[in-house]
């Protein structure tokens, strides 16, 4: 389904992310009261009066400053605009008009798109009076609303919203149960999956989202936190559609401040919970740190598929296929949580190898959906036990698996029929696990093994 791109814009702290949340109906944008939360571009849906519209959350502009943030704030705001259908550029209504709306009302008017002046923080009737300093920008009637409180005209905004954008558009857009139906049938045999990009500060996850879609889709700097807000890129990769999560880097709670850091934190944490397939970005050049292990495990508590992607490979002196096997050692010694996964060894800066992070998550993604028949299963865990019999437990009892069954997949979960569960060992359960691997595969994802004592059914 075609959907108009609603681009929110205008200088920092007017209220631009709290009214992308009021709309898309979440905290999805990261609000708090200090200027320039927002850097890069953040895409969400927005279902209006039975029409689906794509809204952009932008950077503040400030178009004087000289610093390499607010340059790239800049940058990200143009590329906005250049894909609009239409733009809310928004203003707030207590401070009246300054010298970086004018700017920005400059911009807007060369860009060539149709552009709704929105007053923001009108928040009582004897503040409307604040509206008429605002038409000295030129663009039409303002029109006021308070999105913090959700009162005013945020309704009435999104209702000129449909009355702006081309007929066509509105056409297209407007929701229909039987194409939403043949659409996800549509998606459901292409294998669309969202793909997460965590790890620590720093080690390249913006970078790689931008060599893999091709363009500057996240700011990057060398300033560890650059990234604040989990980001969603569409990226359509042989014929199916990968949603790109880029996140914040997850550092210890005893480094992150109370604000805008602790809530990108839970962002990036949020993002390994709704994403299909967990990219974990490694430098390197570093060794594997505590804080690594940590996100290994929050992937696997998720049941998540993963990727390993040691990044800066370009970097690593004595490159080989020798040292490939050192480091791919180094994931089971220091990430044992991840053993299963690949790796994929890239530089982000040069391009090296970066397209096969997609193909490396696509066989993960395929992997974790999979399903094995009952009798196949069942033969390799009978296979399992006449090979290697469990250890004894108390008073010479030995577990004995009766028959087992897959039960869900994402991660592949399976049922095991036992005589009494208290007998099962972890040592033999990896084993288990181990042949499951060997003879179904299931690379790149978790496999959950449940035991039920067989006396309970009875």
């Amino acid at each position: 389904m075609i959907k108009p791109v609603v681009v929110i814009v205008g200088r920092p702290n007017v209220g631009k992310s709290t009214f992308f949340n009021r709309c898309v109906g979440g905290r999805e944008a990261i609000v708090y009261d200090q200027p320039g939360v927002t850097r890069d571009r953040i895409y969400r849906d927005c279902d209006w009066s039975g029409h689906d519209l794509l809204l952009v959350d932008t950077g503040g502009l400030l178009p004087d400053s000289t610093e390499e943030m607010s340059r790239q704030v800049r940058e990200q705001v143009k590329n906005a605009v250049d894909e609009a259908d239409l733009v809310v550029f928004m203003v707030d209504g207590k401070a009246g008009v300054t010298g970086a709306d004018q700017d920005v009302a400059n911009m807007l008017r060369r860009s060539k798109k149709p552009v709704l002046l929105a007053v923001n923080k009108i928040d009582s009737p004897r503040e409307e009076a604040n509206l008429l300093d605002f038409y000295s920008l030129g663009l039409g009637e303002p029109m006021s609303l308070s999105a913090l409180r959700g009162t005013g005209g945020v309704g009435d905004l999104l209702d000129k919203v449909l009355e702006t954008i081309p007929p066509d558009l509105k056409a297209a857009c407007r929701r229909n149960g039987k194409e939403d139906e043949s659409e996800s049938e549509e998606e459901e045999e292409r294998k669309d999956f969202s793909l997460a990009i965590v790890g620590r500060p720093n080690v390249g996850k913006s970078s790689i989202i931008n060599a893999i879609t091709g363009t500057q889709r996240s700011i990057v700097t060398d300033i560890p936190g650059t990234t604040r807000d989990a980001l969603d890129t569409i990226f359509e990769f042989e014929d199916r559609k990968i949603t790109l999560i880029d996140t914040a880097g997850i550092r210890r709670k005893s480094k992150v401040d109370y604000g805008v850091e602790a809530f990108s934190v839970v962002r990036a944490l949020n993002s390994i919970e709704r994403a299909d397939v967990v990219v974990l970005v490694l430098d390197a050049n570093q060794e594997i740190a505590d804080q690594d292990q940590k996100i290994a495990q929050k992937i696997i508590d998720a049941g998540k598929a993963a990727i390993v992607v040691f990044n800066k490979w370009d970097l690593v002196s004595n490159k080989s296929s020798r040292l490939m096997n050192e480091y791919m050692d180094k994931i089971v010694q220091d990430l044992p949580h991840l053993k299963f996964v690949e790796a994929v060894f890239t530089s982000a800066k040069s391009g090296q190898r970066v397209q096969k992070i997609l193909e490396t998550a696509a066989r993960a993604f395929e992997q974790t959906q999979r399903r094995v028949s009952t009798a196949t299963f069942n033969s390799v865990i009978q296979d399992a036990q006449m090979l290697t019999p469990a250890p004894s437990g108390k008073r010479g009892r030995r577990l004995r698996i009766y028959y087992g069954t897959q039960v869900s997949i994402c991660p592949p979960s399976f049922i095991l029929k036992v005589n009494d569960d208290k007998l099962a060992d972890s040592s033999y359960l990896t084993y288990l696990e181990r042949k499951i691997r060997e003879s179904f595969g299931f690379k790149g994802t978790p496999i959950r093994l449940f035991l039920r004592p067989k006396e309970r059914d009875k």
